[in-house]
């Protein structure tokens, strides 16, 4: 592979980077740091202090500290430990009646795990990342609909707190109105009204007839029933709990405790400013109405200074509201508009969560202070810390938010961490979920991508934060626009959220400015409240900062997105992410400029920590030597450890290469060594190959992929794998497991890469069936015979029976040996309950492309290689030049995806290299075999006659086609073709995980018939369809065979397993056990039912046991005797050991308490082994 210099692009866009891209992992690292320094802080003020029942004892918390980390992140993924650090926290037990305080003492609240520097989190010992949920804000919210009998137009309104009740008012087509609280059953507004202290039917009407045009409150009162603030109460009390007593005094409870109280009723921050904003409280009213209001508020008893309880004004105004919408003031809500959706990030969903586990400890403190003895109460014999950590275990260990990272690459690892989802706890559900929150909205814009989306259920669930998006205080996403004053572009740069915006005219970046600053054209075009306008320059107030903004990393590292259909962009943003590492990556000769960015935020590359030299370079280790001090006295060193062949979470390998080389100076911040699909500090997922578009002999119908043999024969397109095996010794009833070397009935051919521990050693060549750990379980003690009991006299223990339970490498694998772990609790590993040693096994396979793997480009042009042809057979230029792969000219015009077309034109212009003679940048540029690296931003990139003209530089056809000739007649193609170079991805669905044999298998335990699936070792299912086409050939033998034999025919298929041995013809097939099932199904609903043969006489049915039974019989074999089930023995390859029928011998003699050995569901068949046939 040709080694890159120092990659400069020649860069095609003209709109200059006002501001750097925010990092790309800030809406993790930045949530986290807040969680730490401040939101633990206030969930524990928020029980502080906390009080018994009789309000004589207080705990409260004084300060808090985090201590050390457990251990180091490499230590706790071997380990399978939490990265995590102790929360301490200062605590103060006070007893009132005697006055006598404790000493303030440090108590131990739990471990918290800590977020790595990279955005995740290690639980268990494997990495995880917190989603970032995006939900419904709290606030009031109105909406219209029209009644059933569609005469009148409804008002709706809610007014959603942050923890607490829901209030909901409706009016109807008599423009009467109507409460709910918390979804029950409805009452009239007055009511409520009354209730909640706002006087008799003549204050009410007093205090709103002024704004209810419509007469709203005076309808409603004519069907009130009750007059007095007294009836209002008895009857809400009776609405919210039917079937109680109610009195005056209970109804007042319950109000000032649904509303009133801060414990059981929280705005939130956030319901506060969103409630303020959209009723306008901060407006002063008449003097006359604040006055009034602020007697309510003082007869309800309600807190003044507390903002996040409700008070008289935001009920009065609430209400105001509605009444004025039914007048034609005001303006509706929209609920998937990004003014009120949020974002709940992660150290937000930690607090949350933190805040259940402590209300939870916080009713254990005060049972405890009411049982224990007030003498000896100290806080740390009141704290019991276990509900705390519950709730943090269940969050990270099984929270729909908490997910296992994606570590396919770089560029999946970032696509995670900035994951929005509108499901999980509190959010909305895939069943649920309509159209209009999934589609795209216009405040979308800058925030959100519009593009990066999955395809399937989940689609517009799950998005992506937009490139230049940030979180604001309140958890709404804000976008970044340059001010414009008078026409002039200045370089101030603000950020707004999607409600502020609505207000501006906003311009595109891609807007012509002249080099003052002003805008060129008459007209600009601009948005204004969700719409495109052409807006006068004159009227614009702000402008985009880039074309990037709108979108996600990913789509913005698509070259010419701007001519790719919005469909195929999806396809191509997500299939950017199951790109696998490859062993020689080459960052795109045609990229967008974002490469960079991307490879540097995802933490995979190391960069220079200071200025200094090289003094030492080999393949795991770099050290740099720099001067400490501004005088350049002292000499320090950096030393970087780099990560070899890791294997990440989704089995793809984690490789670190040095970048540099010795006595090398670097700067700060430089290069230093790459990761997996990075290059020169670019990322690079895939290769550029020399395509042409044609048909290939019919090879590349429906999408399918031409190869030329040189891609596999260089290793251009091979990656590395690696598997992780496992294996436990256990202790059970019969006495411990033991891994050991000496296995029972095992040939030395299988023993020959063990040590002597029987763990197989590092380096060696694995094959399927290969053992890795040598393990022996103890079996079920039968009644010994004599010879057995002499044997066990002469030579003791040994002889005791033991099965052979050892790791082997599982069916379709192999490789090469190159990671062994071992924990035991010997040298003093913490592994669960009953395990007493672990091993770990990791094998590495080099994979080469081959016919069935995916590729695609970066334009959603996927498909899967047909064929790989010799070099000398693919179609070659007129230099003699064969093409690297050739792709269907089909699949681009009904796409949309011209985009991949532009690219391979630019793309060959870029590999041939061009000059330009008055441009001095570009011998930085050009690297050494004359290849130059291009960047065409996003929307600000090359244009057609840009390619053109290059083209023509390059001394290249300006339309992009040659002559080609046929690789196997070496005759010219009747016409030109466009041939180009083309950014090529190796996608994680490869055949390797895919293809799947089986000859016999473990069956269903009921049913009999094979599993199905790889991972089971399963058989391919002959379905209904299927059973139709061998019907409509008339095949009837091959279809009652495929029926009973092939599949749960259990005596059918022992008997023809055994004749194939032998040499035998196969035996007529029996009656398949589904249908025995079937039967007995029947006559446990009391149905009589009989089989008859042809003659009309009964056919008896049995079980496969009673088969079983009867087959042993005729066969003369004693079941007491362990040893004579051998020659039902048939190696279970799934499980990497030999079933001999022990199952069944313990059955019978139910002395032993083994666990099935595929699993509950199945049981698995043996055939009589070729050598061992029954007499």
């Amino acid at each position: 592979m040709q080694k890159t210099k120092k990659i400069q692009r020649y860069e095609f866009g003209n709109i200059p980077e006002i501001i750097e891209m925010p990092h790309l992992l800030d809406i993790q690292r930045k949530s986290f740091d807040w969680f730490l320094k401040e939101g633990v802080w206030e969930a524990l003020k928020d029980i502080s202090p906390i009080e018994d029942f009789t309000g004589n004892m207080s705990l409260e918390f004084k300060d808090f500290s985090w201590g050390e980390v457990n251990a180091p992140i490499d230590v706790c993924k071997m380990e399978n430990m939490d990265f995590s650090a102790p929360l301490r926290v200062k605590a103060r037990f006070t007893n009132k009646e005697t006055g006598e305080y404790s000493e303030q003492e440090d108590v131990f609240l739990g471990d918290f795990p800590l977020m790595t520097d990279t955005g995740t989190f290690i639980i268990n010992g494997t990495e995880r990342v917190v989603v970032s949920q995006l939900v419904r804000s709290p606030g009031a919210y109105y909406d219209s609909d029209i009644d059933k009998k569609k005469e009148k137009v409804i008002y709706l309104s809610k007014l959603i707190p942050t923890r607490g009740s829901w209030i909901e008012i409706e009016t109807d087509k008599k423009d009467i109105a109507y409460v709910r609280i918390d979804r029950k059953r409805k009452f009239l507004l007055t009511i409520f009204l009354k209730s909640v202290g706002f006087g008799n039917n003549e204050e009410l009407l007093k205090l709103f007839s002024p704004f209810d045009k419509v007469g709203c409150i005076k309808n409603t009162l004519e069907k009130d029933i009750t007059e007095t603030e007294e009836g209002a109460l008895i009857e809400f009390y009776k609405k919210l709990k039917p079937g109680e007593p109610s009195t005056k005094e209970s109804a007042k409870t319950l109000i000032s405790q649904l509303f009133f109280n801060s414990k059981r009723y929280d705005l939130g921050k956030v319901g506060r400013y969103k409630i303020n904003k959209k009723l306008e409280l901060d407006q002063p009213l008449e003097a006359e109405i604040e006055e009034q209001l602020s007697l309510i508020d003082q007869k309800m008893g309600i807190d003044a200074n507390d903002p996040f309880i409700l008070h008289s004004k935001d009920i009065f105004m609430f209400v105001k509201y509605i009444l004025q919408l039914m007048d034609g003031i005001g303006e509706l809500d929209d609920i998937d508009h990004f003014g009120n959706r949020r974002i709940r990030n992660i150290g937000e969903l930690i607090q949350n969560q933190v805040r259940i586990g402590l209300a939870r400890m916080e009713r254990v403190v005060k049972e405890r202070m009411t049982t224990q003895d007030a003498e000896t109460i100290t806080p740390k014999s009141l704290i019991n810390i276990r509900p705390l950590i519950a709730a943090l275990k269940e969050f990270y260990g099984s929270g729909q938010l908490s997910q296992f990272l994606d570590q396919t690459n770089p560029l999946a690892e970032i696509t995670h961490k900035r994951r929005l989802s509108a499901l999980g706890p509190g959010g909305l559900s895939r069943e649920r979920a309509g159209f209009e929150v999934r589609d795209v909205h216009s405040s979308h814009y800058g925030r959100m991508c519009p593009i990066e989306t999955p395809e399937g259920p989940n689609i517009g669930l799950i998005g992506s934060l937009a490139t230049y998006a940030r979180l604001n205080e309140f958890g709404f996403i804000e976008t970044a626009y340059r001010k414009v004053i008078k026409r002039k572009v200045t370089d101030e740069v603000e950020y707004l959220t999607a409600d502020d915006e609505e207000k501006y005219t906003i311009a595109q970046a891609t807007a012509q400015i002249d080099e003052k600053g002003y805008f060129s054209e008459e007209k600009v075009l601009a948005r204004l409240g969700g719409e495109v306008i052409a807006a006068d320059p004159n009227s614009i107030d702000y402008m985009d900062v880039s074309p990037k903004q709108l979108f996600s990393a990913a789509a913005s590292l698509i070259p010419f997105l701007e001519h790719d259909d919005a469909n195929r962009a999806l396809m191509g943003s997500n299939m950017q992410r199951q790109a696998v590492p490859l062993i020689y990556p080459e960052p795109p000769l045609v990229g967008t400029g974002m490469e960079k960015k991307v490879a540097h935020d995802s933490g995979q590359i190391v960069t220079a920590k200071n200025a200094g030299k090289v003094i030492y370079v080999s393949a795991n280790k770099i050290i740099i030597e720099y001067k400490a001090e501004s005088k350049g006295k002292t000499i320090a060193r950096d030393e970087y450890n780099l990560y070899k062949f890791r294997r990440s979470n989704q089995g793809t390998c984690i490789n670190q290469r040095p970048a540099v080389f010795e006595g090398q100076e670097v700067k700060k911040g430089e290069v230093i060594a790459d990761g997996p699909s990075t290059n020169s500090g670019e990322l690079a997922l895939g290769r550029d190959l020399l395509v042409a578009f044609m048909p290939w002999e019919g090879y590349n119908y429906e999408d399918a992929i031409v190869l030329s043999e040189r891609l596999v024969k260089d290793d251009v397109l091979s990656s590395i794998h690696i598997s992780k095996h496992e294996i436990e010794a256990r202790t059970t009833k019969l006495g411990p497991e033991e891994i050991t070397r000496d296995i029972p009935n095992v040939g030395d051919e299988l023993l020959k890469n063990l040590d002597e521990r029987g763990i197989i050693r590092l380096g060696a060549e694995v094959k399927p069936g290969d053992i890795l750990v040598g393990k022996i379980t103890p079996k079920g003690e039968t009644e010994l015979t004599a010879e057995e009991k002499l044997l066990r006299a002469i030579f003791g223990e040994k002889a005791r029976e033991v099965r052979d339970s050892s790791l082997k490498v599982p069916h379709g694998e192999s490789g090469k040996v190159i990671d062994v772990q071992i924990s035991s609790k010997e040298t003093g590993n913490d592994l669960p309950p009953g395990v007493n040693e672990l091993v770990r096994v990791f094998i590495a396979k080099k994979r080469k492309i081959s016919v069935g793997d995916k590729l695609a480009g970066r334009h959603g042009n996927k498909g899967v290689i047909s064929v790989i042809l010799p070099e000398e057979d693919m179609p070659y230029t007129e230099d003699g030049t064969p093409v690297d792969i050739i792709l269907n000219p089909l699949g681009v015009p009904s796409r949309m995806n011209v985009g991949q077309i532009l690219e391979t034109h630019l793309g060959w212009a870029a590999h041939e290299g061009w000059e330009e003679k008055n441009n001095p940048a570009m011998k930085e540029i050009r690297q050494e075999n004359g290849r130059i690296f291009t960047a065409t931003p996003i929307f600000d990139g090359a244009e057609e006659d840009n390619i053109r003209e290059i083209l023509k530089k390059a001394g290249l056809p300006e339309t992009g086609k040659v002559p080609l000739y046929d690789g196997k007649s070496g005759e010219k193609i009747a016409s030109d073709i466009t041939i180009g170079y083309i950014y090529i991805l190796k996608l994680l669905h490869l055949v390797d995980d895919k293809i799947h044999a089986r000859s016999t298998g473990p069956y269903s335990l009921v049913t009999q018939q094979p599993l199905g699936g790889k991972a089971q070792f399963g058989g391919q299912r002959f379905g209904e369809m299927e059973v139709w086409a061998l019907e409509a050939y008339g095949a009837a033998h091959i279809l009652q065979e495929m029926l009973t034999i092939k599949s749960d025919d259990v005596f059918g298929r022992v008997k023809t397993y055994e004749s194939i041995v032998k040499g035998e013809n196969i035996e007529k097939p029996g009656i398949p056990e589904s249908f025995k099932v079937l039967v007995k199904e029947m006559q446990s609903l009391s149905l009589d039912v009989e089989v008859l043969s042809e003659e009309g006489k009964e056919v008896e049915i049995i079980g496969h046991e009673d088969e079983i039974m009867k087959t042993v019989k005729e066969l003369g074999i004693d079941l007491q005797h362990d040893e004579s089930l051998n020659f039902f023995a048939e190696p279970d390859l799934k499980h990497g050991r030999n079933n001999d029928f022990d199952d069944f011998g313990d059955d019978f003699n139910e002395e032993s308490d083994e666990e099935s050995d595929i699993s509950e569901e199945s049981n698995t068949e043996k055939e009589p082994e070729p050598d061992e046939s029954p007499a």
